[in-house]
């Protein structure tokens, strides 16, 4: 969905950034449930631990931003390899803090919402604004990209926290996070509520969304899974947003979202 009314003087800014329509929701929560799938294979299926997982994704995340923010203009390859970089090294960082550092779901929520609102109040405090309609250079690409890691970091802590410790289980939170979008969805058309704040929090919910749908797909069926491949599972979500690139023109936004 589109958050705005199109303003032409920020053409040149958003040259980077999609435009946020129907087919940008869908390839997002196929991207962050392949964020989801694809840290647990390395982290779980190959066995190399949640810190070398987070190690490995967390220099491909930082070449990826660094090849988009040097970007001369909107690459939707470019863009997506970022926004799954950011949702593979936000699944195993939040698994080794709530895991292995012992600080729990509901500890690790806290700390990543806290970390979040940091960041979504840094970048209002230096820039001015927090619309995506002020990514015009590279500090505030900055801005925006670790606003974006840190949103996939808490996704991924919010959905194994209502899904395991309050007992939803992974059908049950796709159930309640799915609601909750429909309802930021439901507020985009039928209120004057804020289209930045409506366009965050859509975009940072459809984090735990993924993650409990990638968990669904590849735990055990006694935990309440499919028990599918995790490498199956991640090739074809993979295989699903080539396709959405290949098929489907996306266009650099030219309106404020």
């Amino acid at each position: 969905m589109s958050i705005t009314q199109p303003h032409a003087s920020v053409k040149t800014a958003l040259a980077k950034v999609p435009e946020v329509t129907l087919l940008f929701w869908i390839m997002k929560i196929a991207a962050t449930t392949l964020g989801e799938t694809g840290g647990d294979a390395v982290s779980m299926s190959m066995n190399l631990g949640y810190l070398v997982a987070t190690g490995i994704f967390a220099i491909i995340f930082l070449v990826v931003v660094y090849a988009q923010i040097r970007a001369g203009r909107f690459h939707p390859t470019l863009y997506w390899a970022t926004i799954i970089a950011t949702t593979t090294v936000g699944t195993t960082m939040a698994d080794f803090a709530d895991r292995s550092l012992g600080i729990g779901y509901a500890g690790g929520t806290a700390i990543l919402f806290t970390l979040l609102l940091l960041s979504l109040a840094a970048w209002h405090w230096v820039m001015g604004s927090i619309a995506v309609d002020t990514v015009s250079n590279p500090k505030v690409e900055a801005f925006y990209w670790v606003t974006i890691m840190f949103s996939q970091t808490l996704g991924t802590a919010l959905g194994d926290w209502l899904a395991d410790t309050a007992g939803l289980g992974y059908a049950g939170g796709a159930v309640v996070f799915g609601g909750l979008l429909a309802l930021v969805a439901l507020a985009y058309y039928r209120t004057r509520v804020s289209r930045v704040f409506l366009f965050w929090t859509a975009f940072v919910l459809t984090r735990p969304l993924g993650a409990v749908v990638g968990d669904f797909l590849d735990k055990p069926i006694n935990a309440g899974g499919l028990d599918l491949s995790r490498y199956g599972a991640s090739a074809l979500l993979f295989a699903f947003i080539i396709g959405c690139i290949v098929l489907f023109r996306q266009r650099a936004s030219q309106v404020a979202h």
